[in-house]
């Protein structure tokens, strides 16, 4: 497994990176309620084995349930050779309102150290804003806490996580974020815009959605008629495919892994097949400047359309 630099924080780590939220909630096309999800002991196994296979970088979050617990587990007699980034809590309720400036500190401080219980570790090598919307980038509080616990030694980089393109532009723009997580597939490549300007800051980027929840796979098939034309635009990747790679997911993962501005691409996993189908995506042989320009030609012509979380409460995804 190759590695990366994570921007100008000091660490290395795989081009793979091990997406915890399978592992801790219900969550992907398909994927319902528990029954549907590894046993702890199963996913002990698999991050084990993520691990022995090369894999350093394990992302998780407080808000996976329990995703930060597992790995802590998993993790606690090798943590010296593991790289763990966790998100705070989010910093808005349920009905959207953000919490009073005055509480961020605890709020921040209290989820940080939740973290750590779960992780059983007295440090995380990343922790990041979660859903950090604009408002919450331009909030010089929630900045200086998270720069303060950077400071302190029990982070060793802080990062936030963006949705959409004024978000991230937003964090890069602010300077003292060591690493931006961002969405960026095949279908949507709206993130590229920035990905020269995060590397010209020493910003580490790491990208998740490369799958799109797995609609970049054989999930992505047979959906709901309201998202035909996705469907069917899925479809078009086919001649890439069989130029390039053996599958759309190993397709899926070259094409962002091609970019040398990218850290790591976050892979979700809750099964050992998707961990070797992972190891063989990341081979070092990537999409060349021709190969690029095609698939950046198939990018979905209207990429706010693909909102999953809207999709859910539609019922299309069921």
């Amino acid at each position: 497994m190759n590695k990366r630099s994570l921007g100008r924080s000091g660490i290395s780590v795989s081009e793979i990176a091990f997406g915890g939220v399978e592992i801790g909630i219900p969550y992907g096309i398909g994927v319902e309620n528990q029954d549907d999800m590894l046993s702890e002991g199963e996913a002990i196994h698999l991050l084990h084995a993520a691990a022995d296979s090369g894999i350093n970088f394990f992302d998780t979050a407080r808000m996976y349930g329990n995703s930060e617990q597992i790995m802590g587990k998993a993790f606690k007699d090798r943590r010296g050779k593991i790289i763990l980034s966790t998100k705070c809590v989010h910093l808005r309720s349920a009905d959207g309102l953000l919490a009073d400036s005055k509480k961020f500190k605890t709020i921040i401080k209290d989820s940080l150290a939740d973290s750590l219980k779960a992780l059983q570790t007295d440090y995380v090598d990343v922790f990041m804003l979660h859903t950090a919307d604009e408002e919450i980038l331009n909030n010089a509080e929630i900045a200086r806490v998270f720069s303060d616990l950077k400071n302190s030694g029990i982070v060793r980089a802080i990062g936030a996580s963006t949705y959409l393109p004024a978000e991230t532009e937003k964090a890069i723009s602010a300077s003292i974020w060591d690493i931006i997580q961002v969405p960026f597939n095949l279908l949507d490549q709206r993130q590229e815009a920035f990905f020269s300007l995060a590397s010209q800051k020493g910003i580490g980027l790491v990208i998740r959605s490369v799958l799109l929840k797995g609609l970049l796979s054989e999930r992505g098939k047979n959906l709901h008629p309201a998202l035909k034309k996705v469907e069917d635009h899925i479809g078009s990747y086919n001649g890439l495919v069989n130029e390039i790679a053996t599958d759309l997911p190993t397709l899926a993962a070259r094409f962002a892994l091609s970019f040398r501005e990218v850290s790591a691409i976050l892979i979700g996993m809750d099964r050992m097949e998707y961990l070797y189908k992972s190891l063989e995506s990341a081979n070092g042989v990537y999409l060349n400047s021709t190969q690029k320009t095609k698939a950046r030609q198939l990018a979905y012509p209207d990429p706010a359309f693909l909102n999953l979380h809207t999709w859910s409460q539609k019922g299309w995804l069921k």
